[in-house]
């Protein structure tokens, strides 16, 4: 069975109402036919729901969806992509570990491994992420964990999942690889060697813009780990989030590919306008790493970037006389969205931080939406006609 049925048909089981869409449990906790089967339960003699901070069945439906998805044994739902990074990062590493880490990260997953791990003895190397020569030059006696986005937000760079993989295999290592942007639709990285493959949810597996959460796939050994620290200090997605997720995901083939196509002809179109200096897709043969991408992602995604010439000012304008595109730090709605990073996502790097990942005060990301794509096209190439002239 094709995964694109598994992830309409796989479903909790249903109850003596014979529903056929599954209901919402918006319960703290659950009972016990008697005392013997709570003990039992508890002593994880037998399988049974206890507490919605542990276990829920729309919860749990979710996680059993995305571990199909990404190939993986084992997975855990949290309130937000936030809280399952941290929570992997706190359950897996200890005081005086060391955690080798691409530069192109998402905002606040550089002010974790900077400001709050440090805290506790751990400390990071940032590297640049498509060299392996550096990812292995920065490896130490004490490293543990090796930490990637790709393609990363918002710059869209891209690691090479397998030559990282074998990198983290030779130095018997963790793994863990943000899979946001691509989606499972596009990429698996655990087929490439991945420990651990991290989301948040809120971004193209909601795709709505609706819900917050997150989800971390993974090897069952660390799973567990991970299970631990999150049921003793409560992270976890609400049951309401996780049916929502769960409703968005039987349509998850059909949104990545129109969004693909979407985004592949909106930068086709802009390639090359007066106004910007550059415009970058992974599926754009001008990508300087376009032949990786075409190894390792079935389609290009929803995300481009563009630099526009004159910086913010003429971001400025240019987003003042958008029609149809919304001004937002989101992404992955059905609605398209512009953000300007080095204002608002990555405003807390320092300018050297964000120029190394080339976040330029021009740079603009667009997740692309579902819109017809004639409107984008005329929508944008209208704006940036008359921020210019300006």
């Amino acid at each position: 069975m094709k995964k694109q049925t598994k992830a309409i048909r796989i479903q909790a089981e249903r109850s003596h109402n014979r529903e056929h869409s599954v209901p919402l449990y918006l319960t703290s906790s659950f009972t016990f036919e008697d005392v013997e089967q709570g003990r039992a339960i508890f002593a994880e003699e037998m399988e049974g729901n206890i507490y919605s901070r542990y276990m829920n069945p729309n919860v749990d439906e979710f996680v059993e969806k995305m571990c199909m998805l990404e190939n993986t044994e084992d997975g855990l739902a949290f309130a937000s992509g936030m809280a399952a990074n941290f929570a992997a990062m706190a359950a897996l590493l200890q005081q005086g570990d060391h955690v080798v880490a691409s530069k192109a990260l998402f905002g606040s997953a550089i002010q974790i491994l900077s400001k709050i791990t440090t805290k506790w003895g751990i400390t990071c190397t940032y590297v640049d992420g498509h060299n392996i020569e550096e990812w292995e030059n920065a490896i130490q006696p004490n490293t543990k964990f090796l930490f990637c986005e790709s393609p990363s937000n918002p710059g869209l760079d891209l690691i090479d999942l397998e030559a990282i993989a074998q990198l983290k295999a030779k130095h018997n290592l963790i793994l863990a690889v943000d899979n946001c942007f691509a989606t499972p639709v596009i990429q698996t990285p655990a087929d490439w060697g991945a420990d651990l493959v991290i989301h948040s949810a809120t971004k193209y597996i909601d795709g709505q813009g609706r819900v917050l959460g997150g989800v971390v796939c993974g090897r069952a050994d660390l799973i567990k780990e991970i299970r631990f620290f999150a049921r003793h200090t409560g992270p976890s997605m609400s049951p309401f989030n996780a049916w929502i997720l769960s409703k968005s995901l039987e349509l998850i083939h059909l949104r990545m590919e129109k969004h693909s196509e979407n985004a592949y002809k909106l930068a086709s179109a802009l390639e090359g306008n007066d106004a910007l200096n550059s415009v970058k897709y992974p599926f754009l043969t001008s990508h300087p790493q376009y032949e990786l991408a075409k190894k390792q992602m079935k389609m290009g995604g929803a995300i481009m970037t563009m630099d526009v010439k004159g910086g913010f000012e003429v971001v400025n304008k240019m987003s003042k006389h958008l029609k149809i595109a919304s001004i937002s730090p989101n992404l992955g709605d059905t609605r398209t969205i512009i953000t300007h990073p080095a204002s608002t996502t990555h405003s807390k790097l320092s300018a050297e931080q964000r120029a190394e990942v080339g976040i330029t005060d021009g740079l603009v990301r667009i997740a692309v939406g579902l819109e017809a794509i004639d409107d984008l096209i005329a929508d944008f190439q209208q704006a940036l006609e008359k921020a210019i002239a300006e």
